[in-house]
């Protein structure tokens, strides 16, 4: 399964015609993207907790086949030590996300860009992360944005854990292409003003091919660039896949 997707989806640049129907009330924003898209990565949960009944009601507005990724809790990745992190992490793992039950996708564990790579504290940080939240499998995934991952000692510590490396693809972070768990997370953030999709033709098609050329499930989100077009990309994207 290749699932194509955008970041969020309260958006102004979005309303009016744009992408959300002129008219459109904001309660039925979700819904109308998830018609048009299969998957959506959460950003809301990194600033704030969410209650189970939101996840619920997320999981109850989307078709059965939609998909969430939750970007994890800044209180537990934007922190000195990583591995001090326990408390956090298992607050949000128990903390209602299973009401999404099949619908929920992977977990961005998303780093600061000034977070350089210290293995010891690391390794102890992916060992922090639970295999089960609420009685659901969870899927892990980091996003570093730091050069100093590009030690070769950082992969095999995901490979280790079954943890997806990021592909943070047509931005300033690094671009570490390592598969290493049975799933992929994709971040592309090169949509610009100058293309009436975000991408050109030419780009659009080797996303689509790179995403196809992929092992086990892709989650691929169009995150950042030029917002305004982001779901425009995304949907090219599905048109191709």
């Amino acid at each position: 399964m290749i699932r194509i997707g955008v970041g969020g989806w309260n958006f102004p640049e979005w309303r009016g015609g744009a992408f959300y129907p002129d008219g459109l009330r904001q309660a039925d924003e979700l819904a109308h993207m998830a018609s048009r898209l299969n998957a959506v990565e959460v950003n809301g949960t990194f600033y704030r907790s969410q209650s189970p009944q939101t996840y619920r009601a997320w999981a109850d507005a989307t078709p059965k086949d939609f998909s969430f990724a939750l970007k994890a809790p800044r209180y537990a990745t934007n922190r000195k030590v990583l591995a001090e992190a326990g408390e956090s992490v298992t607050r949000f793992t128990e903390g209602g996300l299973a009401e999404l039950g099949d619908k929920l996708g992977p977990i961005n564990w998303q780093l600061a860009p000034t977070k350089k790579f210290e293995r010891d504290d690391f390794a102890r940080f992916l060992d922090l992360l639970p295999q089960t939240g609420g009685g659901l499998p969870l899927r892990h995934a980091v996003e570093v944005r730091h050069e100093s991952f590009l030690d070769p000692a950082f992969a095999p510590l995901c490979t280790e854990r079954g943890v997806a490396i990021i592909l943070d693809g047509d931005s300033t972070y690094p671009s570490i292409d390592s598969p290493t768990a049975d799933f992929a997370y994709l971040r592309i953030m090169g949509t610009t003003a100058g293309e009436a999709l975000g991408y050109s033709e030419a780009a659009l098609d080797r996303w689509a091919q790179y995403a196809r050329g992929l092992q086990g499930d892709v989650w691929m989100f169009v995150i950042a660039g030029e917002k305004r077009l982001n779901p425009r990309a995304a949907e090219a994207l599905s048109a191709r896949i």
